[in-house]
């Protein structure tokens, strides 16, 4: 039987405390984060590469270990040994990633997702040791080793692929833009010479680039763009659709317009010296779909957002 735990979502008090989170120090049991904040800088940006196609991932470990039965060898048997998956999370993506601002407690989307992943790997959903990383620090944070796995809305492409490797995809969002209820407009190509706001280390500040008339405003943390954004400072924000509707949810005053201007597929993120556990991971992602465990996350936390789709399909065929 699985774990859930409950969303509460506390209207207007939500932005004030994702935006404390990221200075919170604070250690605890039971799947409480250690959110001491990750403090690498943003890595230069590789060079466009073809991966062929990205969502491609490895094949799933088939037949799958029983929990608390990991393959020696491994790197799941060394995490299995450790006691604790130790994860690079958000805490300050409303509906994925963030501090419930009353059981202080991390939730979302992609902290069930490293939560079964660790019950695939101990049995228990709760070993699991968060470390709050901002966009710009998710690859550094793999690099060096201070986190198995990244499941922090990270969108799959190539050019990560040269330095990460990837899960197959377990979400489809697009890039839009947020803006006030009463502002007339509709698409990026009507904000020349306005202050638009992105978390730097994004594929949404990357795409800020392809119009060079908006004033870009990049940040740490997606929840500045927020605080920002209700100060009057940005005109607009830049963002996946999935964490946009989390402003949203938060801000009777926003709404999200245009039609979709890209497409972000979220993959959760592993060094390449680890190969057989992004295959397990697959394999734990291949259970979700197929057991309707998916289905039910999305409906606990992107209800709003619109009816459940099907979840993305895997795509496999990827050598290493």
């Amino acid at each position: 039987m699985r774990t859930r735990r409950i969303s509460v979502i506390v209207g207007g008090l939500v932005v004030l405390a994702l935006f404390a989170s990221a200075c919170d120090d604070s250690n605890s049991d039971s799947g409480r984060a250690d959110t001491t904040t990750t403090t690498t800088t943003t890595a230069p940006t590789a060079p466009a590469a073809d991966c062929g196609n990205p969502v491609a991932s490895l094949a799933p470990l088939d037949p799958m270990p029983a929990p608390g039965e990991m393959p020696a060898g491994s790197y799941m048997a060394e995490i299995q040994r450790r006691g604790r998956l130790v994860a690079g999370v958000s805490a300050d993506t409303l509906l994925f990633g963030y501090r419930n601002p009353v059981t202080g407690q991390l939730e979302g989307f992609d902290i069930d997702l490293v939560r079964e992943v660790a019950q695939a790997i101990f049995g228990d959903p709760n070993r699991v040791e968060y470390k709050v990383v901002t966009y710009a620090q998710r690859i550094p944070a793999l690099l060096d080793g201070s986190v198995d796995i990244v499941a922090n809305v990270m969108t799959v492409n190539c050019e990560r692929w040269q330095e990460i490797s990837f899960s197959s995809q377990y979400f489809d969002a697009g890039k839009k833009i947020l803006v006030r209820t009463d502002s007339p407009v509709t698409s990026i190509t009507e904000l020349d010479g306005k202050r638009v706001c992105a978390a730097a280390g994004s594929t949404s500040f990357d795409n800020l680039q392809q119009y060079p008339e908006v004033i870009t405003v990049p940040v740490e943390a997606t929840s500045d763009c927020m605080v920002l954004f209700q100060q009057g400072t940005v005109d607009a924000v830049t963002g996946d659709d999935t964490v946009l509707a989390g402003f949203v949810a938060q801000d009777p005053y926003a709404k999200i317009v245009g039609p979709a201007m890209t497409s972000e597929p979220y993959g959760l993120g592993v060094a390449k010296t680890h190969p057989e556990f992004v295959s397990f991971a697959n394999g734990v992602l291949e259970d979700l779909r197929a057991d309707g465990t998916w289905a039910q996350m999305y409906s606990r936390w992107l209800q709003p957002t619109g009816a459940a789709p099907a979840p993305p399909v895997a795509v496999y065929g990827r050598a290493q």
